[in-house]
């Protein structure tokens, strides 16, 4: 009985370590897959955001670091940097919306230089599908709203979903996910707005970000 415990035992044993070395291998492999598939996710999404008519620079290699509690958090975050011709046009900065239903929402955020909005896009969430979920380019437009729109202040009431007196529609049965990106663009473009002579002329330095 114990001889046959231990060798179940070492069987176990065996198998977890194998089964341990198979992850390792497998995670090694497709390591540098998955990062260029993300490289490719972001440099299409950049593209979305500030589109290739805005901009003659590869925006990925163009990039510098900002903290602010205005982005939704305390990491450094990259803003991208568009130019034409040698010069600025716009900017691109990721962000969270810290007040999604189910937790934080990464977006992307684009502005021209006079500050107004080109575009937005939901880079991760965890929002009720059926529901919150819609703030997702794939399920519908919701999010190219925010295109066009311009910010006069810190406090613009336009900045609002309907239901809080503004211009942005909300969902029907989920009206806190709308609102955390309405109020996450127009905290990231007022930050923006209020930095861009510092942030556009910072050094480029987000290679670990890519």
């Amino acid at each position: 009985m114990i001889r046959a415990m231990k060798n179940n035992g070492a069987i176990l044993a065996l198998a977890a370590l194998f089964s341990t070395g198979i992850v390792a291998i497998t995670d090694a492999l497709t390591k540098d897959t998955i990062a260029e598939q993300e490289l490719q996710q972001l440099l299409q999404l950049l593209n979305q955001v500030l589109p290739a008519t805005m901009h003659d620079n590869i925006l990925s290699q163009n990039c510098t670091l900002v903290s602010s509690p205005e982005l939704g958090t305390d990491d450094k975050m990259p803003v991208y940097i568009a130019t034409k011709n040698g010069k600025p046009t716009g900017m691109v900065v990721k962000a969270f919306a810290q007040n999604g239903y189910n937790g934080a929402i990464k977006v992307l955020v684009g502005v021209d230089t006079n500050n107004t909005v080109v575009g937005v896009r939901v880079l991760q969430h965890n929002e009720t599908v059926g529901l919150g979920d819609r703030i997702d380019l794939n399920i519908s437009s919701w999010i190219l709203s925010f295109s066009g729109k311009s910010i006069n202040s810190a406090d613009d009431k336009r900045w609002a979903v309907h239901k809080d007196g503004g211009q942005f529609n909300q969902f029907t049965g989920a009206t806190i996910t709308p609102r955390a990106i309405v109020n996450a663009v127009r905290k990231v473009s007022t930050f923006l707005f209020h930095h861009k002579n510092q942030i556009l002329y910072q050094p480029s330095d987000c290679s670990d970000e890519l």
